[in-house]
């Protein structure tokens, strides 16, 4: 990506996809008559408000726009729609749905009502009105039409919708950003296909099944993109995402939702800039490296040392995976420089195994037991190995102490390649060993 901080947003953010039921016509205006009647009995200054949002500091609301929800609207500048907006004899004697206009395809509200009908909605008093069961939750972006005067006039949907979700996000398997094909209702549009597991299609179809007619809202992080109306019974899990403004909110919408199964958010702990093609030949041939390098290491084991050699491939892979759960129990971040750390870890990892073996061969060629050949071949190379291991260590710790970014990053990777390499050439390999020798001695040893 070209735009850097596109791509930090775009990282740190883990989407919430809910298809949630909306309400129907009667529970909504039952609603609406319960908090009128209420608000106007009981009527909410402006320091009950104000009090109410600062303390709380509600994530959901419209008036605080973090940069996160900048990636996916637009705001627009609401001081300019200030001659559109409810009036005080309107609000006197409907308090709350007096701000709800009845436009095409639904309610809304003005722009410069937005955020006075949201400090409502974040009130106690007004949140112990509304049935626990529904919720009333804002459409994504603001919608501009033209006026009776020939103004542009800007206005924000709201709907009324169940509080649970019938399916989230965990079930969608892929999101692909498209164009609407030609003759569809979404010709030429930006939108999103989804596809579902097996268990998410079974509960669509059942639920699509049985509320034919009523509407379904597809909800991003509490922000509803549309809510169509259920014409039929949906089977196999396909379902589209449509009233994006172009495609690369599409193509930003599809990233989040294919990760958006992630159990935790994406924290930026240091950012560095390259150029794309630069970026792309270093992952490439990282890659390249990598798994060349690992397939040479356990094809010359084999090759030199025949089943011990397997052996120690064995071993090698144990150590890769302590090393890799290690570092996710201390939440590490493992960076480039981290990755060459656990590189340089396999080949110490292998070293250690070569000294053993050479030692055994040693101990057999003066004519020793495979039994008593591999006890001393243990012995005499534990110390090499561990002399070895401790001078590394020892700069290993330094670079972690002093350094910082990716060389503390590359530091803390090769301390723990470096123990848990002890642990699995030293101990791991003699354990199978005596394993093979429990119930008759080994009489010949292939290495």
């Amino acid at each position: 990506m070209k735009d850097a901080e596109r791509a930090r947003n775009l990282l740190q953010r883990t989407a919430l996809l809910e298809f949630i039921l909306v309400k129907n016509t009667e529970d909504f205006q039952q609603v609406l008559n319960k908090l009128d009647a209420a608000l106007k009995e009981s009527p909410i200054t402006e320091t009950d408000t104000t009090a109410v949002t600062e303390a709380e500091a509600p994530t959901d609301t419209t008036q605080s726009t973090d940069e996160v929800d900048e990636l996916f609207q637009k705001v627009e500048d609401e001081s300019s729609n200030e001659l559109y907006t409810t009036s005080a004899e309107v609000l006197q004697d409907k308090p709350f749905s007096g701000y709800l206009k009845s436009f095409r395809g639904g309610y809304g509200v003005f722009a410069a009502d937005v955020s006075k009908l949201q400090k409502l909605l974040d009130n106690d008093k007004v949140k112990k009105l509304i049935p626990r069961d529904g919720a009333f939750v804002w459409g994504n972006k603001l919608i501009q039409v033209e006026g009776d005067d020939g103004s542009v006039l800007s206005y924000k949907r709201i709907y009324y919708l169940n509080r649970e979700a019938v399916l989230t996000g965990g079930v969608v398997t892929d999101a692909r950003a498209n164009l609407g094909g030609v003759g569809s209702n979404v010709s030429g549009q930006a939108i999103v296909n989804l596809t579902m597991n097996a268990e998410g299609s079974k509960t669509w179809a059942r639920f699509t099944g049985a509320n034919v007619g009523r509407n379904v809202a597809i909800v991003l992080d509490r922000k509803v993109y549309m809510a169509p109306v259920i014409r039929d019974r949906i089977p196999g899990g396909r379902t589209q995402i449509s009233g994006l403004d172009d495609i690369d909110e599409a193509k930003d919408i599809a990233n989040v939702l294919r990760a958006g199964k992630l159990p935790a958010p994406v924290d930026v702990v240091e950012e560095r800039t390259v150029g794309p093609s630069l970026g792309h030949d270093s992952i490439l041939a990282g890659t390249n490296a990598m798994f060349w390098g690992f397939l040479t290491v356990i094809i010359f084991m084999i090759f030199y040392y025949k089943g011990s050699g397997a052996l120690a491939d064995l071993s090698l892979l144990l150590n890769v995976f302590l090393v890799l759960g290690v570092l996710s129990m201390l939440k590490a971040t493992l960076t480039l420089p981290g990755i060459a750390g656990l590189i340089l870890t396999i080949g110490m990892a292998v070293d250690a195994n070569v000294i053993i073996f050479e030692r055994i061969r040693e101990e057999l060629d003066k004519g020793k037991t495979v039994k008593a050949a591999i006890d001393a071949g243990y012995s005499r190379a534990f110390i090499t190995i561990l002399d070895a291991n401790i001078t590394t260590l020892i700069a290993a710790f330094v670079l972690a102490w002093i350094g910082s970014g990716p060389i503390k990053g590359f530091a803390v990777t090769l301390s723990i390649g470096i123990l848990a390499s002890m642990f699995t050439a030293v101990f791991i390999t003699r354990t199978i060993y005596m394993m093979f020798g429990k119930k008759k001695p080994i009489k010949v040893l292939s290495i």
